[in-house]
């Protein structure tokens, strides 16, 4: 999709988000966005999707971070929208979710029936649950109504629920070439999306604050050290921005996605320490409320940088890649010589 339509895209998400509040999930918002399909965005149209290409659905996923708003796109269409594509079944009515575990499932003579424990953010308000379930020795992609939750938080409050499975019947399935380390990968790009987004909004509240703010009467904009900071700022932004595009067009391409991924988690989830510290400082005493729109932000990017891995996790697994293809500068050239 081109640039142009990605700002059209922006404009009208944009104009859905403005004036949203901070906090949990947004029945409201869920609706506004499932209304114009942007809730879906990403997910092929032959299985209940808006269409659209991989960029196209982490413009929202952005917006939705930089917002902090409380609609689980990344959990829904970049994770269970994928989940169902890749297993060619139909997106079902209501809020669906993605299971980050792997349960068990087994038979008797009709549909699979679950059994387990998996983590599920969202669950509490979602309708469907899409999982990955071992049926034999054979991995499928299994959609289950919501049942049993018990019920926790991340940092920033968002639900990082836990679904019990009792002997459920599903209620669609299918096979699919996806295992558990795929699905992390799947989770590790999305929330260097989702903190790329935070970050930027981090950005943009410490510009605000800067020149409006005065002290001595001058703006705080003015001091060397502020710009020193602010400028310090800027370039980790950048730096975890870049990160994450490269890694969707790497995805998108199925280029060494693995390696692009793995950079952009360990860039972002590294980034976040700097940003939310910076951005502290820049505000003063202000903004560490999960009420304030700093505070909301700098919540997510702690949390959303332990998800799915860290960055000595994802840096880890740079060194593997390394490792595995014998030269460093073929891992970061892609094979350029």
């Amino acid at each position: 999709m081109s640039d142009e339509l990605h700002e059209e895209i922006r404009a009208a998400v944009g104009a859905i988000l403005k004036g949203r509040t901070t906090g949990g999930f947004d029945a409201a918002l869920w609706q506004d966005l499932a209304d114009t399909g942007f809730h879906l965005l990403g997910v092929p149209e032959e299985v209940g999707g808006s269409g659209g290409g991989l960029r196209d659905l982490a413009v929202v996923v952005d917006l939705v971070a930089r917002h902090a708003a409380g609609a689980p796109v990344a959990e829904s269409a970049f994770l269970a929208g994928w989940l169902l594509a890749r297993a060619g079944l139909e997106v079902p009515g209501g809020l669906v979710v993605a299971s980050l575990d792997v349960v068990k499932a087994h038979r008797r003579g009709g549909p699979p029936r679950l059994s387990g424990r998996a983590a599920v953010p969202w669950a509490r308000h979602a309708d469907h649950v899409v999982t990955l379930a071992w049926d034999g020795d054979d991995l499928c992609v299994a959609v289950v109504p919501v049942g049993e939750v018990e019920q926790a938080e991340n940092l920033a409050g968002e639900p990082r629920d836990t679904a019990v499975l009792h002997d459920v019947e599903a209620v669609a399935s299918a096979p699919v070439g996806i295992d558990a380390d795929e699905l992390r990968l799947r989770g590790a790009l999305v929330r260097s999306v989702q903190l790329a987004g935070a970050a930027r909004a981090v950005l943009e509240s410490a510009r605000r604050h800067v020149a409006e703010r005065e002290q001595f009467g001058r703006p705080l904009a003015r001091f060397q050290a502020v710009q020193q900071h602010l400028a310090a700022l800027a370039a980790e932004v950048t730096a975890m921005r870049i990160a994450a595009d490269a890694a969707l067009l790497a995805v998108e391409a199925d280029d060494r996605a693995e390696v692009a991924v793995a950079a952009a988690k360990a860039t972002t989830s590294a980034g976040a320490h700097v940003v939310a510290t910076i951005g502290h400082q820049l505000h003063g005493a202000l903004g560490y409320s999960a009420e304030h729109h700093l505070g909301a932000a700098t919540a997510r990017l702690w949390s959303w940088r332990e998800e799915f891995g860290n960055e000595a996790h994802w840096q880890d697994r740079l060194a593997a890649a390394v490792a595995e293809e014998g030269s460093w500068w073929a891992t970061v050239s892609g094979g350029a010589r």
